[in-house]
């Protein structure tokens, strides 16, 4: 059974710390680096339920893509959401390790996950790593729909290669345009718009997408827009770092076990549906 620091080696040997960007927050939150640990959670988010579903299933560590105190803090008190987590963790005798932006930045990372859910074959990054001289790192990727189908249909495979979340798939653009060269960023895109334009694509597959940047994209070029929940566009990583987690595990001997979490931890709950047009 290895260490927590050994786990934690192979962690930051597949997503580096060093590839994050500079505002994050990434890397072991809390933990024993000797402690022994044989289960590994992973999950989007360090929320109280995913941490309880790490209690009662016995794990060792807890993987999350987004950072519990991306900001920083002066108290782990748990009169706080936040503090809870952390106590709920050392009193069950859990680590907390966060991969965020150095996950979305790797090779392969959170999207070529997203890409992978929804049918593309990537063929490059969206913003390219300059780090990277095979320049195969970087923010979003670009792939190729084979074969290509109309907006409409598109998006009905994008919401069905992805988790079902309360908001779905909100879609801009004509229903019946083919789509075949497709940009995907997972989680929070609409930074991208203007390099998903440049890139010429006819589709651009990411979350979060508000309202001024969508409406001035979609004026500016024809590129349909693919909105999706920010959790359900990364939830797709999980599996592909635990895969690659247990792969290490088998080359060093390890008795390790992984899970993905499958609670939707999506902030919006419910949709109601609007019944007219004003």
């Amino acid at each position: 059974m290895p260490k927590l620091s050994d786990v934690i080696t192979v962690l930051e040997e597949v997503y580096p710390p060093s590839w994050a960007e500079s505002w994050d927050a990434v890397g072991l939150v809390c933990g024993d680096p000797e402690a022994e640990v044989e289960r590994v959670l992973f999950a989007v988010d360090p929320v109280q339920a995913v941490v309880d579903e790490a209690v009662a299933w016995g794990a060792g560590l807890v993987v999350t893509h987004h950072p519990l105190y991306l900001r920083g803090t002066t108290s782990v008190a748990a009169t706080t959401f936040k503090g809870r987590v952390v106590h709920t963790l050392i009193r069950a005798g859990i680590a907390l390790h966060v991969a965020h932006t150095n996950a979305d930045h790797a090779d392969p990372g959170v999207s070529d996950a997203l890409a992978h859910a929804v049918g593309l074959r990537v063929t490059g990054p969206l913003v390219p790593d300059p780090s990277d001289p095979a320049g195969r790192r970087g923010t979003g990727r670009i792939g190729v729909l084979e074969p290509p189908l109309p907006l409409s249909a598109f998006a009905a495979r994008v919401a069905a290669g992805l988790p079902a979340t309360a908001a779905g798939v909100r879609v801009a653009g004509d229903p019946d345009r083919l789509v075949e060269r497709v940009a995907v960023c997972g989680g929070s895109g609409d930074g991208f718009l203007a390099q998903a334009r440049a890139a010429g694509v006819d589709a651009y597959v990411t979350a979060d997408l508000r309202h001024h940047p969508a409406s001035e994209a979609t004026e500016a070029a024809p590129v349909a827009l693919v909105d999706a929940a920010h959790w359900a566009t990364e939830w797709p990583w999980l599996d592909l770092a635990a895969g690659e987690l247990l792969t290490a595990a088998d080359r060093h001997g390890w008795a390790l076990e992984a899970k993905v979490s499958t609670l939707v931890t999506d902030p919006w709950t419910a949709h109601a549906p609007m019944p007219s047009a004003p």
